[in-house]
């Protein structure tokens, strides 16, 4: 019991801002090497071929889709695991715990079969280039048969980070990611009598850092995380575990989905201004990772502080973490609004580009970036969502944005025969998911935050 009560007196009683800064500065550090690792790997791939880096744009709605379900997974066992040690229910947390164990395995089982039979059907369908299409395979069935180290390594963070650890998930991505940054030369271009292998090179380095940060959580979690006891019983899927887990995760599952949806159709409208501009929105999602993903950082630390002060009935704490995240992810994505407006050339110079690739990427990041400020506003709020058990706003949120507005309106402005008018569409979506954002997040408060602060008056 001691150890829950150690947990609650930081969650529930220390400053908030400390509090914040406690939990979410080592996801920070890790999320921006994290960010690192995808860049590099890319300017590695980017000196193999331009048909190298499409094939890489083209997988990602993949990649997005198997981590959208490890991360959604560990949403959703972070938020209950959070809210019942809130609730000082030691049981209820090791159940959340085993059954989300459970749920990954099985999730991992799902992207093996569909990198064994499904890779090669993916990729046939989106180009017609072989170069692009046999390395995108070959990349794209490494990451999915070898993907249980990601899963396991993500579910091991976010318990750490449920039961405020977050030191140790900054150790174990960091490890991860500084290792494939090392192997990633080594695998692609051949050294130390390693024959070059190409973009199956750089799979090959992701999953070993992958793997082997799957090793330290695991480490962390039996020697230091106390909070958390794991044991065959807890193994066992039980639907009143299991409903709150995907009822938050789930979601953020979709959200992923419809953002591999969304990637998927980006690509194909694009591709009818050639490889290069698909080429290019690929390396756009690399470069704007290194402020979106410190967001979501943040964003995982406002949920499970969020959600132990729901469970404990602590409406001030929400008020005021939810007011300091947003804060935060607004200065977060007004330094990416800048540094792609007067630096373009400089972020795109890194990939090797063509002047053709220079042109297209410099008009993209300078209209996308317009679109940063308000997708804080929109993403800080969803997690409150998400900790509030009402990840279906977010979903609602994420499709307004992605699927009804952002890839109509990208196929109607490539219809006026500009690839740089395409990119308009992504401030358009976020003008839109904003006012449903401030809908939804006035609804919630008025259901579940402002019911709180009339009990802690009586």
């Amino acid at each position: 019991m001691a150890s829950v009560i150690s947990k609650e007196n930081k969650m529930g009683v220390m400053p908030v801002g400390k509090l914040l800064a406690n939990m979410a500065l080592p996801m920070v550090v890790s999320m921006l090497v994290q960010a690192l690792y995808n860049v590099v790997d890319s300017i590695y791939v980017s000196q193999v071929s331009e048909s190298a880096v499409t094939a890489l744009s083209l997988a990602f709605p993949v990649q997005n889709l198997l981590i959208g379900f490890a991360v959604g997974i560990g949403v959703g066992v972070n938020s209950l695991l959070s809210k019942s040690l809130g609730q000082r229910d030691q049981e209820a947390a090791n159940r959340a715990a085993g059954n989300g164990l459970t749920l990954t395995l099985l999730a991992a089982v799902v992207f093996v079969l569909f990198g064994l039979f499904g890779a090669g059907p993916y990729f046939a369908m989106q180009s017609d280039v072989a170069e692009t299409v046999e390395g995108g395979v070959a990349y794209t069935r490494i990451c999915c048969v070898y993907s249980m180290g990601v899963f396991l390594s993500i579910l091991g963070e976010r318990l750490l980070q449920a039961t405020g650890r977050t030191f140790y998930t900054m150790i174990s991505q960091g490890v991860g990611a500084v290792v494939n940054i090392l192997l990633d030369p080594i695998f692609i271009h051949g050294r130390f009598g390693i024959p070059a292998m190409g973009l199956a090179g750089a799979a090959v380095a992701t999953v070993i850092g992958q793997w082997i940060s799957a090793g330290m959580v695991a480490v962390f979690n039996l020697k230091f995380n106390d909070d958390v006891q794991l044991g065959l019983g807890y193994l066992k899927l039980r639907w009143n575990t299991v409903r709150p887990i995907l009822t938050v995760g789930v979601p953020s599952i979709v959200m992923n989905g419809i953002g591999s949806v969304m990637n998927f159709g980006m690509n194909q409208i694009l591709q009818g201004f050639g490889e290069t501009s698909t080429g290019v929105f690929g390396i756009y999602f690399k470069l704007q990772s290194f402020f979106f993903m410190p967001l979501f950082a943040v964003n995982n630390a406002t949920i499970s502080i969020v959600a132990f002060n729901y469970g404990a009935r602590n409406p001030r704490r929400i008020m005021k973490t939810q007011r300091l995240a947003t804060s935060v992810a607004l200065g977060l994505m007004l330094t990416g609004l800048l540094a792609f407006q007067l630096a373009p050339e400089l972020l795109l110079g890194l990939f090797n580009p063509s002047e053709h690739f220079l042109e297209i990427g410099r008009g993209a990041l300078r209209t996308i970036s317009w679109s940063f400020p308000l997708a804080a506003f929109c993403i800080s709020l969803g997690a409150c969502f998400q900790a509030l058990g009402n990840g279906i706003y977010t979903t609602i949120t994420s499709v307004c944005r992605q699927l009804l507005v952002l890839l109509p309106a990208a196929y109607l402005l490539s219809l006026t025969g500009s690839v740089h008018n395409v990119w308009l569409s992504f401030p358009i979506a976020e003008v839109v998911s904003g006012s449903v954002t401030l809908f939804f997040f006035a609804r919630i408060y008025r259901q579940k935050i402002k019911p709180l602060f009339t009990g802690e008056e009586q």
